[in-house]
């Protein structure tokens, strides 16, 4: 009998550690919706977490949220993927705006035990856009940013100059070509020689094949590197 106390104990105690990794939908707090992935407090202690905000490319648009996980970060995980931090991944309709993205950042900040000096956007084509907008308009609030396989517009080179940026395009995409992060790297770079941006070329990439890179430790190691201190 004691054996079956424990063995329905430790089943009890696994499914509540699964339960408080699971992904939320969290819908009417923000005008985007998203999906949020907390981490295990019991493992953490509820220190302060960095913030992961992921944005999707045009094909994820839609009303439906459980899209947001076909690929990206929450995929990656979902895959064997480890990523430290509080996962964000909003869903728009078409298009990204950056004070919406950081209507969510502030709603996690205020809810979650998440560091406002460790907030990261990346994202994926129509979402590689949006993350440069999002850093562009808020260089203040962002401590590093990926953009794959997108560009940016030059209104935010001067801004973006304050934020860590890794661009990564591959040499093949048909539907966003490898000249648009080369633009935008070179309007940061002439608005500032010294700031920290960089493309990655990824020779014979394709659009869609350059997703693998969120099931890899490199962009998330790569922006834990920075912090940024906020003003009080």
């Amino acid at each position: 009998m004691r054996k079956v106390y424990l063995c329905l104990c430790a089943i009890f105690l696994f499914l509540m550690k699964i339960n408080a990794q699971e992904i939320k939908a969290i819908k009417g707090e923000t005008a985007y919706p998203f999906l949020l992935k907390d981490v295990d407090h019991e493992t953490t202690e509820s220190e302060k977490q960095p913030v992961f905000v992921f944005l999707h490319g045009r094909s994820l648009s839609g009303t439906n949220l459980d899209r947001v996980k076909r690929y990206g970060v929450l995929y990656a995980i979902n895959k064997g993927q480890e990523v430290p931090g509080i996962i964000v991944a909003p869903q728009s309709r078409g298009g990204w705006d950056p004070d919406k993205v950081i209507e969510i950042v502030d709603y996690v900040i205020a809810h979650y035990d998440a560091d406002p000096d460790r907030v990261y956007v990346c994202g994926m084509s129509m979402g590689g856009y949006g993350t440069m907008d999002v850093a562009g308009k808020y260089p203040e609030r962002i401590a590093a940013a990926v953009a794959i396989c997108g560009g940016g517009s030059s209104q935010y080179a001067s801004n973006l100059t304050q934020v860590p940026i890794w661009l990564h395009h591959g040499t093949r995409d048909r539907a966003v070509p490898i000249s648009e992060s080369r633009k935008i790297m070179n309007a940061i770079k002439k608005a500032d020689p010294d700031a920290e941006v960089r493309l990655n070329v990824i020779k014979g990439g394709t659009h869609g094949s350059v997703e693998r890179l969120f099931h890899d430790d490199a962009i998330y190691d790569w922006m834990l590197k920075f912090k940024k201190k906020q003003k009080s």
